[in-house]
């Protein structure tokens, strides 16, 4: 008995999934050169990104990086150290510490995110209509 062979796909899909990959690649190296800038890690500024956001518990933050917790405990220590971090209580467990960003760390994140020229200046390019339709497009990429 033979498994069924799943359909190839087009050459529109194969056409867009690298393009996704092109825009991926180039967002991740201007962004570790946005970091540079700051001199962070790349990870070092990801992880600020996130905890700009909102404060987290360093599982969850390992979680959505993708690696150890140990490896998350320390670039904590070093964002940290550099008054970028801090370390909290959890309000709804005070047995676990949260990662919070500070306001210098936020300052700094939102310099990295503005300093993102490859992916803001094509975008300006846009209508409004189109931005809305690519952003309805990836969340809908993204929750599929």
């Amino acid at each position: 008995m033979s498994t069924p062979q799943k359909p190839r796909p087009d050459e529109l899909t194969m056409e867009v999934v690298d393009l996704i990959g092109s825009v991926v690649a180039r967002y991740h190296e201007e962004y570790e050169e946005a970091a540079g800038e700051h001199a962070l890690t790349g990870a070092q500024a990801r992880l600020l990104g996130l905890l700009s956001l909102e404060p987290l518990p360093m599982r969850k933050l390992a979680q959505r990086l993708k690696c150890e917790p140990s490896n998350v405990t320390g670039i904590v220590d070093r964002l940290e150290a550099r008054g970028l971090v801090e370390r909290r209580p959890d309000p709804a467990d005070r047995r676990v510490k949260v990662a919070a960003a500070t306001e210098e760390g936020r300052r700094v994140a939102r310099g990295l995110r503005e300093s993102l020229r490859f992916a803001r200046e094509p975008l300006a390019g846009l209508s409004e209509t189109e931005r809305l339709a690519l952003r309805d497009l990836l969340r809908r990429m993204l929750s599929a």
